[in-house]
């Protein structure tokens, strides 16, 4: 009897081969951003065909635990094979960690990384730069502020802001306590570049805007950092920061009212709408009794939003950053985005209690916390989202926005 054949079974199609209606067909099925995003995950012809048929996506909330939540869901969820260390700082759709050896990104919808140099590689500039004077004496005549060579060798020496200017360029604000510099470096390179004699100060924060990197200090003078190019190493460096506005911060954010409250203040650069807004965050204060408990207690929040006219060297307060507009606001990274598409009412401002465990002035009553939710139109505040919170431990890193549509 002649051996009956069988059938020849076909070689699977990779899953990289789903037609994109098919494609559109299953996004439509998972209306939780939490399961979009495993979807996205799973390869880059998945992840083209989940930006083609869904609106550019709302951040993410990206705990320092690994613990990631949508919006629009508060049941918590892991990228799948994302089982890193503790990240120490977020950049667009990057987790940012930092080892011994080195920084890394990772972009947990892609898998794709980028290496970065270790805070202990610094190129100087000039290269035989030496501390001329001890950190004793800085603050008097001899050393009147901080430089670079003053703080490099702290233990406590961290990434504050890191900014993808380009595929070439990162920039990174590292500091210590008040004091920080700009450091720049090429993806993968050995060193970062710093100038070692620049005066340290109080940046609050930094934004890589139309093509120019700015960043805005304490005092809230708006600077420009002008980039040149190592002609030696090629390596990118600071050529020179020039002031392009001059703050105008009310003379009272020093002062102690008669009720003991006191006010501190944070300032975010956020581009929107083409334009470069400054967002000042005033957070009031219970300074407490002589004699009595130490720790000043952190109260209500306020906001004011500035528009930089560029034109007339002057920061511009506005009233409204648009009815489909949100900004979300967080130490690590913030943007601004539009929510129409979403059903969500705009002209407001997400906020996260985004204090850095060597910044923090002040502490809170709660153990507890989460964002907050500012309204432009009504001027009020209200939680975010009551089901989503998080412990304030020192020992843990930042919550942060993950904007998913960085690619």
């Amino acid at each position: 009897m002649a051996e009956e054949k069988k059938p020849q079974l076909l070689p699977p199609s990779p899953w990289s081969a789903l037609p994109l209606d098919l494609a559109s067909l299953v996004l439509s099925l998972l209306p939780v951003y939490a399961d979009r995003a495993c979807f996205a995950a799973v390869c880059p012809q998945w992840r083209a065909a989940a930006r083609q048929v869904q609106p550019p996506p709302l951040p993410l909330l990206a705990l320092p635990d690994g613990t990631f939540y949508s919006l629009m869901d508060d049941k918590p969820f892991r990228f799948p094979g994302c089982g890193f260390a503790v990240y120490e700082n977020v950049c667009g759709s990057w987790l940012v960690f930092s080892r011994d050896d080195g920084c890394f990104l990772v972009n947990p919808f892609s898998g794709t990384t980028v290496t970065l140099p270790a805070l202990s590689s610094v190129r100087l500039r000039p290269p035989n730069a030496v501390a001329k004077y001890k950190w004793s004496d800085v603050g008097t005549a001899k050393c009147p502020y901080i430089t670079w060579m003053h703080i490099n060798d702290s233990e406590k020496l961290h990434i504050t802001k890191l900014i993808m200017c380009s595929s070439n360029l990162v920039a990174a604000l590292v500091g210590i306590g008040h004091t920080s510099q700009i450091l720049m470096c090429q993806p993968g390179a050995l060193s970062w570049s710093v100038r070692a004699y620049n005066q340290c100060k109080d940046f609050q924060d930094m934004s890589f805007y139309q093509g120019k990197l700015y960043t805005v200090a304490k005092d809230e003078n708006l600077l420009m950092v002008n980039i040149s190019q190592d002609h030696s190493t090629g390596d990118p460096q600071v050529s020179r920061i020039g002031q392009v506005i001059k703050g105008d911060s009310p003379p009272w954010y020093s002062r102690v009212f008669e009720d003991n409250s006191k006010a501190y203040k944070k300032l975010y650069l956020v581009e929107s709408c083409g334009m470069l807004l400054m967002v000042r965050r005033t957070i009031w204060c219970q300074v407490p009794e002589p004699g009595g408990d130490d720790k000043v207690m952190a109260g209500k929040n306020e906001f004011e939003v500035f528009e930089a006219d560029f034109e007339h060297s002057r920061w511009v307060k506005v009233s409204t950053v648009g009815d489909d507009q949100v900004l979300f606001l967080g130490r690590r990274c913030s943007r601004s985005m539009s929510v129409s598409q979403y059903g969500l009412p705009g002209n407001r401002i997400f906020f996260l209690d985004d204090d850095e465990d060597n910044r923090i002035e002040y502490a809170y009553d709660e153990e507890n916390t989460s964002f907050g939710v500012y309204s432009m139109r009504f001027r009020s505040i209200r939680s975010g989202a009551p089901n989503i919170s998080w412990k304030r431990c020192a020992e843990m890193y930042l919550a942060a926005w993950l904007f998913p549509e960085d690619r």
